[in-house]
């Protein structure tokens, strides 16, 4: 069975492992997450492999509950450079259980944070503010331009390849409908 890696940059993980242990690398798929972080290490690994080992990586294009899941129940891609494991916390912990992924390393070795966050001057002039719930029952702080009974979420505008297919907002109404 090929190993599955829940990985960052491969470059330790090579070096360890030595040129041997690759050298029938093959074509392993990486996946690539659809924000930068995660697209530098897909680069970054699919270059290390290719020019360094021999290999035919390609990078998949993906999103991290698909791609952990994929590759604990199908071993597809065969290395997720980046992933936040606390969005499928019993897939991850399944998948390690039952030695069906290795994770090789850290990308955020200092931690990551993920949620949402309002400007300070929102907070301040909003104190009861406290929750995504709180967000999403008063739509009219957060007017959407063209339709401003509904709310606006916005994420910041990526550099890479996948901001043409991803919409940059999403609308919600009083109570977090229409999400």
């Amino acid at each position: 069975m090929k190993p599955r890696y829940l990985s960052t940059a491969l470059a330790l993980p090579l070096i360890t492992f030595g040129a041997a242990a690759w050298a029938e690398c093959g074509s392993p798929t990486i996946a690539s997450m659809n924000w930068q972080s995660a697209e530098i290490l897909a680069s970054l690994d699919q270059f290390i492999l290719n020019n360094g080992y021999d290999c035919s990586a390609e990078i998949v294009t993906s999103d991290t509950v698909p791609a952990i899941t994929s590759l604990v129940e199908k071993g597809q891609p065969e290395i997720v450079p980046e992933a936040w494991v606390d969005l499928v916390p019993e897939v991850f912990a399944a998948g390690m259980a039952e030695d069906k992924i290795v994770q090789v390393g850290r990308s955020l070795p200092d931690g990551g944070q993920q949620g949402w966050f309002i400007p300070k001057y929102v907070a301040d002039a909003h104190p009861e503010l406290k929750t995504v719930t709180d967000i999403l029952a008063h739509p009219e702080i957060f007017p959407r331009p063209r339709t401003l009974a509904r709310g606006d979420l916005q994420r910041p505008r990526r550099l890479g390849r996948h901001d043409r297919h991803q919409p940059a907002r999403q609308g919600f109404r009083r109570g977090g409908q229409g999400l």
